[in-house]
């Protein structure tokens, strides 16, 4: 199966997913991101701003503001095809909302790649492997390529989403753990932060 296939197929499956299977999915999955080392021992934490039918990250976002943790999120430039990360406050207000109904933060202060400790990543699928599936874009592959970034890169998807073998290229980056609403895997055995 191609990536465009692959694509179509998960997609499909994260529709099937009814509103309650979501809300439990998304409970088990934070519980087990909670629970990480390197959740727990980051400052500064990018998180994403999930869409209606992905794994919810309000739970984690509001747990990071708790514990007195920086969060960041995505600022998408659609004309240069990347993104920066911003420094967030609210999930509330300060988005504009796309057709896809991704939300994008209107402004915001820009969080050096270099103080980023953990960034939890979305993707389509993911394989056994920690390699990741996105939606075609590559914007996160090309954040994950910049030098300065040193974080550790933890995908977040319902157990669904993990499928035997995602095809990769040179250019694709795989993340260093999974957290599902199954459970944790590690691929690279990253230490630390």
């Amino acid at each position: 199966m191609d990536k465009a296939q692959l694509r179509l197929k998960l997609k499909n499956d994260l529709l099937n997913i009814n509103e309650k299977q979501r809300i439990e999915k998304s409970r088990k999955a934070f519980q087990n991101l909670v629970q990480m080392t390197q959740f727990q021992e980051a400052d500064t934490v990018m998180m994403y701003l999930s869409l209606p039918y992905e794994i919810d990250t309000s739970e984690a976002i509001l747990q990071c503001w708790k514990a007195g943790k920086t969060v960041a999120v995505p600022k998408i430039s659609w004309e240069q095809r990347h993104m920066i990360p911003v420094k967030i406050n609210s999930l509330e207000t300060g988005f504009s909302t796309g057709s896809s109904g991704l939300r994008n933060p209107i402004s915001g202060v820009p969080v050096p790649f270099e103080d980023i400790d953990l960034v939890v990543t979305p993707g389509l699928g993911y394989d056994k492997n920690g390699n990741r599936l996105g939606r075609g874009g590559s914007y996160y592959d090309r954040f994950f390529a910049n030098a300065k970034l040193k974080a550790y890169k933890c995908g977040y998807a319902y157990a669904e989403q993990v499928v035997d073998f995602i095809p990769v290229n040179e250019y694709d980056r795989p993340v260093d753990s999974l957290v599902t609403d199954n459970g944790v895997m590690f691929f690279n055995h990253k230490k630390g932060m």
